[in-house]
């Protein structure tokens, strides 16, 4: 059954620094939009899962906004990078289990502000700190970039693995971007460029560290069947799983070493019939470049400790054995927490990469979330499953 439910729409908004928007009008404008790009109409909805990033509003008042009644399925969800996987994990299991017929599933964001610089964007007042997280906060981890940056750190003293493979994959994903049309960050780059980019939170510099954007993506997600008769070719889920490991960042975790693709890898992996070994591109959570490094190495692209030197070796860019963020990720392309993966997944899936289009027979899509704590898998294909 796992094939029978496959992403018929896609909606884009504008990307980057739009204005004028709450994050609920984006939203209604990409579900609009992938409505019609399925060759839908609004009232084929049925379900409708939202997730607002850190703003926005309830999932009531989007279909309000939508003029969406008697809706069968309808939730605002937030696991933060691995929004996007889950929520089309539950799509798929609410069609396959006949909950719900037809399913829109948008982000939308709006944290860029006129007049703002993108690192102030997601700034919020300090909350009322307690416990260990208190203790952190004391010693100055008050930021998401600065925990990654432990986390990179931690990486760094464990496996050997130094700033230049980051920037390894710094320089391909800009590689790619070069050929997307919709990327923000265009211009190619060097290893001297992304070495001699200002430290945000060492060992990251700022070419290690993806983009802000305000705007909004949507996919609806239907039964194979009715997909296949839709306007736009279908996408096939074929797998998808879920981890969240929720590292403690004290003596004897994994924190910095693990994510949770060690643990949604192979569910998603074993669901879909496939290994690594099947998978022909990769679109993968970025937030960070060492986010990417040790996805790969949780995935089993490549062995623990090895992310780096697999990096390196040209293997992620437009002439490597592993396409990966073929449209320039967060990193380059546009930062839509996990719909950048999904939607860039989409584009592939349906050969519409032109420049930047690679095998797209078997595409893994990962998500990550808070601080290493979530992460969804999914795999697509423009094929049936078994076809």
């Amino acid at each position: 059954m796992n094939d029978g439910a496959a992403i018929a729409g896609l909606g884009m908004t504008e990307l980057g620094r739009v204005y004028g928007r709450s994050p609920r009008r984006l939203a209604a404008d990409a579900v609009r939009a992938a409505v019609d790009d399925a060759g839908l109409a609004l009232g084929d909805l049925d379900g409708l899962l939202v997730s607002h990033g850190l703003g926005g509003s309830p999932g009531i008042e989007l279909a309000d906004t939508l003029g969406l009644r008697d809706l069968r399925l309808l939730t605002q969800m937030n696991s933060f990078g691995a929004t996007a996987g889950a929520m089309l994990s539950y799509a798929a299991m609410s069609i396959l289990s006949g909950a719900a017929t037809t399913v829109a599933c948008v982000f939308a964001d709006a944290p860029l502000k006129p007049k703002q610089s993108a690192g102030s964007a997601y700034h919020r007042d300090a909350p009322e700190w307690y416990g260990f997280g208190g203790m952190t906060a004391a010693l100055g981890f008050r930021s998401v970039n600065a925990f990654y940056a432990l986390a990179a750190q931690r990486h760094m003293a464990h496996y050997g693995t130094t700033s230049e493979q980051l920037g390894a994959i710094a320089v391909s994903t800009r590689d790619w971007a070069s050929r997307n049309p919709l990327a923000q960050m265009r211009d190619p780059i060097t290893l001297e460029d992304h070495q001699n980019s200002r430290w945000v939170a060492e060992p990251l510099h700022l070419l290690d560290c993806c983009l802000v954007s305000n705007g909004a993506i949507a996919v609806v997600v239907t039964g194979a069947d009715r997909a296949a008769d839709l306007a736009r070719p279908p996408v096939h889920l074929w797998g998808w799983g879920q981890g969240h490991p929720g590292h403690r960042k004290e003596r004897g975790s994994a924190f910095g070493l693990s994510t949770g693709a060690a643990a949604s890898g192979p569910v998603a992996m074993k669901m879909a019939g496939i290994t690594t070994g099947d998978v022909t591109q990769a679109q993968l959570y970025d937030c960070y470049t060492y986010t990417v490094l040790v996805s790969l190495e949780d995935y089993g692209f490549c062995g623990k400790g090895e992310g780096g030197a697999f990096a390196a070796s040209g293997a992620l860019g437009p002439d490597g054995p592993l396409p990966t963020n073929t449209g320039g990720g967060q990193l380059s392309g546009y930062y839509m927490w996990g719909m950048t993966p999904v939607s860039e997944a989409v584009i592939q899936a349906r050969g519409g990469g032109g420049d930047r289009q690679a095998a797209n027979d078997v595409i893994l899509v990962s998500g990550n979330g808070g601080i290493l704590d979530h992460h969804a898998t999914l795999i697509l294909s423009p094929h049936r499953k078994g076809a």
